[in-house]
């Protein structure tokens, strides 16, 4: 619910995979943050880690028109672009594997073999590699934002008590959400339909 969306890549020769594998690499949600930060660290003399952080605007203008799919699948593209692998291994992100594969193919420029699947993450060591550099970076950029912001945010996710006590008090009252809220979320949404009627009793002093 808050803060940026970060898609994650990292790329190696096929040789070190065993290397990353040895480093711990695994779907993120598997490790501890601090478990993370050291595969993390691992990683960097391993190949090359790259990421995109997209904001909480870019977000929600992307679900205002139905196409959340199709910004991470941009997102993916450009990563793909610039390492130019010569297979990209992804975690699907569209109930059709083999179609988001096909269109991330296509949008990457036609020349990459793209092997797409579901759990991914946790099927493959290079793509739960990606996945530790985008929840590492993730986690970066929200330690970042509580700071600026010199509240309480927790993770940033709708399971997080901190975060949902954070959107209420943000969101229940009708105000503009602050621009790290991703507005568009449903669980955001929900707040802000539920919050409370005023009446001219509740501005006396």
């Amino acid at each position: 619910m808050l803060g940026p969306l970060v898609v994650g890549a990292f790329a190696c020769e096929a040789t070190a995979i065993p290397a990353v594998v040895a480093a711990g690499a695994r779907d993120s949600k598997q490790l501890t943050p601090s478990r993370r930060e050291e595969v993390y660290r691992r990683l960097e003399s391993l190949g090359e880690r790259r990421w995109i952080s997209l904001p909480p605007r870019t977000i929600d203008r992307y679900v205002a028109r139905g196409r959340l799919n199709q910004l991470e699948l941009e997102a993916f593209a450009e990563l793909v672009r610039a390492v130019r692998p010569d297979v990209a291994y992804v975690d699907a992100c569209d109930p059709n594997e083999e179609r988001f594969g096909q269109r991330l193919a296509t949008l990457a420029g036609g020349t990459v073999r793209v092997v797409s699947r579901h759990r991914a993450d946790r099927d493959l060591p290079i793509v739960g590699a990606a996945s530790v550099v985008a929840k590492v970076r993730r986690d970066a950029e929200l330690a970042e934002l509580r700071t600026l912001v010199d509240e309480p945010l927790g993770t940033g996710y709708p399971s997080d008590p901190t975060t949902r006590d954070c959107v209420l008090r943000h969101a229940a009252d009708g105000r503009r959400v602050p621009p790290w809220m991703r507005r568009s979320w449903e669980t955001v949404q929900r707040v802000k339909r539920s919050r409370p009627a005023r009446t001219l009793e509740a501005f006396a002093p």
